[in-house]
């Protein structure tokens, strides 16, 4: 009988990959969902469904129960407060551990941390995401085998989020902190996704690991704006923000979100962490090079992520 795997944050953007990934390595899937599931990205796939999501302790009890591995995946990347990031990267992650412990599962687990996770006086999304990593360790690690992954910033098809970078390429205006000597590392959807199947099926025991793709010391903003003009065929006017207007422009975001009754991304905490200098990392932080290694460059993902885009009209077509 093949593997299972459990998978938190299976509906989400990334996590659809995670999903995809190990479907077609032959696993089994299980995944936890709040709604019904209906997404291209997911059709076609024999998922064993358990409604719920991280605060149903008896629907993670469900999910948890027989895996050989569980990918805990879900989280909030924005909120519209600390106490709601703490309820579900936190307390969300400790209901998880509690379910593991209680159908005594000696499986892989395998967090989907974040690499904000280094720097967690950054921001409340940052503190979290190093608070769950800790839970885990204290809770776990004596029982499981324990794996942690820090991506970097993760773009794809299907992602709104980096829609934003190829937007102000089409608009021709492109408005980019200015951070001497700043470095952005980023990974493609498919080759993180990758990189969590693999350590699930024969990683090292004990790790903890950051994933970029093989520029592991990360982009300049030049470059990464630089790239995104050549995929769209298109040239913008780079006007590089000093810290003090990004911050400003953040404060100004937050506000017509509350007004709109929104959760905003673009927060003075966001704002923190995009102007922190090193967002690069280093090959030895990566997972070993004889189990994985990304296939995606940034020229060839972004150019490929534009064309999705454009196919779908998320893109004015060229």
């Amino acid at each position: 009988m093949s593997r299972l795997v459990a998978i938190t944050g299976a509906t989400g953007f990334f996590g659809r990959y995670i999903v995809r990934a190990f479907a077609a390595r032959g696993w089994r899937v299980r995944i936890l969902a709040r709604q019904p599931i209906d997404h291209p990205q997911l059709a076609g796939l024999q998922l064993d469904v358990v409604s719920g999501d991280l605060s149903n302790k008896a629907a993670l009890r469900t999910l948890v129960d027989g895996a050989d591995a569980i990918v805990h995946a879900a989280g909030l990347i924005k909120a519209s407060s600390a106490a709601a990031f703490e309820a579900v990267n936190i307390q969300g992650t400790a209901n998880l551990a509690r379910a593991i412990e209680e159908r005594q599962v000696a499986a892989r687990v395998l967090l989907v941390s974040s690499m904000a996770a280094r720097e967690p006086e950054l921001s409340t999304y940052a503190r979290t995401k190093r608070a769950a990593e800790q839970l885990l360790m204290a809770v776990l690690s004596r029982r499981c085998d324990l794996t942690i992954v820090r991506p970097c910033a993760i773009y794809g098809p299907w992602d709104r989020e980096t829609l934003t970078i190829f937007r102000a390429v089409d608009y021709h205006l492109f408005l980019r902190p200015r951070i001497a000597h700043g470095r952005v590392a980023v990974i493609h959807a498919e080759d993180a996704a990758a990189a969590i199947a693999t350590l699930c099926e024969r990683g090292p025991r004990y790790s903890l690991f950051e994933l970029t793709d093989e520029r592991t010391q990360g982009y300049s903003w030049d470059e990464i704006v630089g790239t995104a003009e050549t995929a769209m065929d298109s040239k913008a006017l780079v006007i590089p923000l000093p810290g003090p207007a990004v911050r400003v422009a953040a404060a100004v975001s937050q506000a017509a979100a509350r007004l709109l009754r929104r959760t905003p991304m673009f927060t003075p905490e966001k704002a923190s962490e995009i102007l922190h200098a090193d967002w690069g990392s280093r090959a030895e932080l990566q997972p070993p090079r004889n189990l994985w290694r990304p296939a995606i460059g940034l020229a060839q993902g972004f150019r490929d992520t534009v064309c999705w885009y454009r196919d779908r009209r998320w893109l004015a077509a060229r």
